[in-house]
Formats: structure tokens, sequence, C-alpha cells
């Protein structure tokens, strides 16, 4: 674990850590998203997952901090490790930017999660030359809404699908 990349804050009286994801997190990333709300699922996989194979959770854990990075936001409960959000992004297939993801548990949402994950996460795409984080969202996700505006970033109906929206910051 890189000291640089590791923080440490306080949430309401609980230590959570905020560090890389590593392909050794693979049990904590099952475990997080298994107990993700069917409609926290639903809004962070744009439709119906109850379970990700394990092939699935690999590729969510394969991260190079180049093309693909991750932060994971955890606490300590009874000496285990417990998943508690993450953000994430890899370039997109076009190479014009990368495409950002945010999920918090749903018991530590409202607390400024995101925003810390999010920021982490922008902090390190900056300094490793990212010109341009996206992510596309479904419109009627109002946290997504409420934390791309608190970020700054733009946003605009898909024009493939109008049900989403596709929310943008440009970092050069």
């Amino acid at each position: 674990m890189d000291n640089e990349t590791t923080d440490r804050i306080d949430i309401e009286g609980h230590q959570v850590t905020i560090r890389p994801l590593s392909a050794a997190d693979i049990d904590l990333e099952r475990d997080f998203i298994d107990k993700l709300s069917a409609q926290s699922k639903h809004y962070r996989f744009l439709g119906g997952v109850n379970h990700l194979s394990t092939a699935q959770l690999k590729k969510l854990c394969d991260i190079d901090f180049d093309h693909r990075m991750a932060f994971m936001a955890s606490v300590t409960t009874h000496g285990r490790e417990e998943e508690i959000g993450v953000s994430r992004y890899a370039v997109d297939a076009g190479g014009n930017g990368c495409e950002f993801a945010v999920t918090v548990a749903d018991q530590w949402q409202h607390k400024g999660l995101g925003t810390l994950l999010m920021r982490k996460l922008i902090e390190f795409a900056r300094t490793h030359h990212v010109k341009r984080l996206y992510s596309i969202d479904l419109a009627d996700n109002a946290h997504m809404r409420q934390l791309a505006g608190d970020l700054g970033m733009q946003a605009e109906r898909d024009p493939e699908d109008a049900r989403q929206v596709i929310y943008s910051l440009v970092l050069e």
C-alpha cells in the first residue's frame, strides 16, 4: 500500500481508510456489491444486477495506475476490513477520456464519502495526465446529479438514450 495514495479520515466517529483498490481485494469488492440495495445496484450498473461473476470482479480489481484506477474506502470492524465505497476510472476505447463511477454503501450515503472518493480520484487523474473524466448515469439518479454539480461537472443528455445523462469534467 502506497502511503502517498492512502488517506485516513474520521467520518462520524469512524476511522475510514481511502486507498487504491488491488487484485487482492476481490472478496471485499464482492461483499460490497452484494450488500448494495437493489436501487444502488440499479444506478451503479444501469440496470438489474444481483451478483457479479468472478471474471467481472477480477476486471474491476485489475488496477494498473495508468489506464485503470480505483480508490476504495473501508472501515475495520471487529478486526475485519469492510469496503464501504469505491471510485474508479478506466480509459475509454477511443482514448479520449476516462469513464468513471462512484458507489457508496447505502448506510454510508449522505456523509460526504462519495465526494471524498471522487476528489481523490480527480486528484490522481490530474497527476496522471487524464484530460477528461466522464460518467454515463440514469437521469433520475438525484444523488449523482447532486455530486456532479458539487464537483463542477457539466451535464448533458445522452444523445443515444434520453433516460441517461453524461457528466463530464475537463482536467487540463
